[in-house]
């Protein structure tokens, strides 16, 4: 940490050093496109959180190596503001909440999980979601190029894009789910809201059942659903064991898979100004859906214990490490924050758009989405405990990835009126969120690629993704797909983005200071940032970050699926999987040295490529130029503050 606050007041001499005199006339005499402590970037006068706003001091950055074509070219942009709300939307507000937050609660406890959730969500969610929206505005760069405030940090951005790319090709899969049970909701009865023959008298059927029956069903003990007989058997197919292999793709999953890709292709097609208009369709249809699933799961018998066992805090499950990151990881996925998704969607922003304001949007009404998902899910659960003459909800049916295509399916066949409308409706509203989500996720990729390789057409840069990601998915649609989804989820996914989470809150908060990126803000959209976000960046949301990452490498248990425990070399294969992604810190920040000038030592070429690259800022020349000139001012008044430690540790916090 010393080091690198050194290093940030070494970049603050520097940079005085060179621009002192041009400094100082910037402020005493008028400079065309100078910047105005009364004036924010876009020309009008700053939003403050608290009191008036003041010209936010920070230090300068003047690296020697410089990046060709960072500024030259003219990047895309949304056609207008709200496009790029409702894309963060339709991003963030996806199956993360209506997929992955009810089963991950229902692993968890239940209410013992909600209260971690929310408190998580403050600390961490809604601070990081900020974060990464200003960095993206800011620098007008995607989820690779943004590191250019700290280019030996790069590798953060490639492993948070190799994470994303795993995402995606098991998110498209679950379109392919979605898909088949869209087609299978035209059929006269609904196919898994019966029991077949084959599965035995274990069997319940999900449909509409006379009181009498369900009555006599007492002291039978737990039974299994129809509509989880169905996902298991005839959808999946699922194995027992991947211990002989994974098996052969589904041929109608294969046939939805490639349908999935060919829309998430035809959206991206043209790049944002394409995506944009869908957006509008992504992020609102969903909720005429879940509003009205809501009333008919609280309407069924039982349907409040399942409501009461999802928000009944249990206080000593507080105390389980595992409770803690599940809760990190379901916001990371909630919200999609530390894939690069956000930094990439705001680097598509006009300078001055109030980002502020976008971000407290979108992470409340995902907050109230996950809450939303989980109270038709846990209402429906308290049915099927009723249904099941028992009290114990977790009981009921088997968590797991696959908890939204049971319970949802299950609840949908107990409609009496018109069940398939409700279901066609309902698997839409899941391929709608999917959707979102994957084009967001795809988009990162292709934001990359572009940016590294901008000789590129968007359209062949869109169909090498979609194609990869089709192959790719097809190991998710074999019998044994779960288990492999399973494993590369925690190994591959979750695991890594944890860690480099780690890595770019602390290389931003102390590498790039949060006092520069305050001063970075007040410039861009005139708002003096609050103490709230300030400490959550620089102590307490990598600080709760790294006490999770600890306590759950301590008490780590092998994974397993379900009651499966996989073979040794599976969990080898797994571990160099996280270490390949993790590692990608240590493998670009060779080269990142490497480009240093040849005639500095090697303590001094490693310290030089912790700086920003002399470009680093808004894409704009002229709005550069003013933001160069609001950082010499800030050099100037920096020079007269005390350089102890601690001065350097309060200032950078409170600056």
């Amino acid at each position: 940490m010393e080091t690198a606050i050194n290093n940030n007041n070494n970049n603050d001499n520097g940079y005085m050093n060179q621009a002192y005199v041009g400094s100082l006339n910037a402020s005493t005499i008028s400079i065309p496109g100078a910047y105005k402590p009364n004036e924010s970037s876009n020309g009008k006068k700053p939003v403050s959180e608290g009191s008036g706003p003041a010209p936010a001091p920070g230090p300068g950055d003047s690296p020697p190596e410089v990046e060709a074509g960072q500024q030259g070219k003219k990047r895309e942009s949304w056609s207008n503001d709200i496009e790029f709300l409702m894309s963060c939307i339709a991003l963030s507000v996806g199956l993360g909440n209506v997929w992955r937050f009810p089963f991950t609660a229902l692993e968890n406890g239940g209410g013992a999980f909600v209260i971690p959730y929310l408190i998580v969500l403050i600390l961490v969610g809604k601070p990081v979601y900020y974060l990464e929206m200003l960095l993206g505005q800011f620098s007008s760069r995607g989820s690779v190029k943004v590191y250019d405030f700290s280019p030996i940090m790069r590798g953060i951005g490639y492993g948070q894009v190799l994470a994303t790319g795993i995402v995606t090709t098991y998110y498209a899969t679950l379109m392919a789910l979605t898909l088949r049970y869209f087609v299978d909701s035209f059929f006269p009865t609904l196919p898994w809201s019966y029991c077949r023959e084959e599965w035995g008298a274990e069997c319940l059927d999900s449909g509409p059942q006379e009181a009498s029956r369900a009555t006599s069903l007492a002291g039978s003990g737990v039974r299994t659903t129809s509509a989880e007989f169905y996902f298991t058997n005839i959808i999946l197919r699922e194995k027992a064991s991947i211990d002989d292999g994974i098996g052969y793709p589904s041929w109608s999953l294969a046939l939805a898979l490639a349908v999935a890709w060919i829309i998430i292709a035809g959206i991206m097609f043209k790049g944002v100004k394409s995506s944009g208009k869908a957006s509008y369709f992504l992020a609102l249809f969903p909720y005429v859906v879940m509003l009205i699933l809501l009333v008919r799961a609280l309407s069924l018998p039982g349907a409040f214990d399942g409501v009461l066992y999802f928000l009944r805090p249990q206080w000593h499950k507080l105390l389980e490490p595992q409770v803690w990151y599940a809760a990190v990881t379901q916001v990371f996925f909630s919200l999609a924050i530390c894939f690069g998704n956000i930094i990439m969607y705001a680097s598509y922003n006009r300078f001055g758009h109030n980002i502020y304001r976008d971000a407290n949007i979108v992470t409340t009404l995902d907050t109230f989405t996950s809450l939303l998902s989980g109270v038709i899910i846990f209402g429906i659960l308290g049915n099927l405990a009723y249904e099941n003459n028992t009290t114990d909800i977790a009981s009921v049916v088997n968590g797991g990835p696959g908890l939204a295509f049971i319970s949802y399916p299950d609840a949908i066949a107990k409609f009496k009126w018109l069940p398939q409308l409700f279901s066609v409706l309902f698997f839409l509203m899941l391929f709608v969120l999917g959707i979102g989500s994957n084009v967001g996720m795809a988009s990162c990729l292709s934001t990359v690629i572009k940016d590294q390789f901008g000789h590129l057409k968007n359209w062949t840069v869109v169909v090498g993704i979609a194609i990869v990601g089709y192959f790719l998915g097809l190991m998710y649609v074999t019998p044994g797909g779960q288990f492999l989804l399973n494993l590369v989820d925690y190994f591959g996914v979750t695991f890594v983005a944890l860690v480099l989470a780690i890595f770019e809150l602390v290389t931003i908060a102390w590498i790039y200071g949060v006092k520069r990126l305050c001063r970075d803000v007040e410039f861009m959209i005139g708002i003096k940032t609050s103490l709230y976000y300030r400490i959550c960046w620089a102590v307490v949301t990598p600080l709760l970050m790294l006490t999770i990452l600890i306590y759950t490498l301590v008490l780590y248990e092998p994974l397993k699926y379900k009651n499966y425990t996989y073979q040794s070399g599976v969990y080898v294969f797994g571990w160099c999987l996280s270490a390949f992604g993790v590692g990608q810190v240590l493998f670009w920040a060779i080269p990142a040295v490497r480009k240093q000038p040849s005639h500095l030592g090697l303590w001094a070429r490693i310290r030089k490529a912790f700086e920003p690259l002399p470009n680093w800022g808004p894409s704009d020349p002229q709005t550069l130029k003013r933001y160069q000139l609001f950082v010499q001012e800030g050099n100037a008044n920096a020079l007269f503050r005390r350089s102890s430690i601690w001065h350097k540790i309060y200032d950078n916090i409170f600056g």
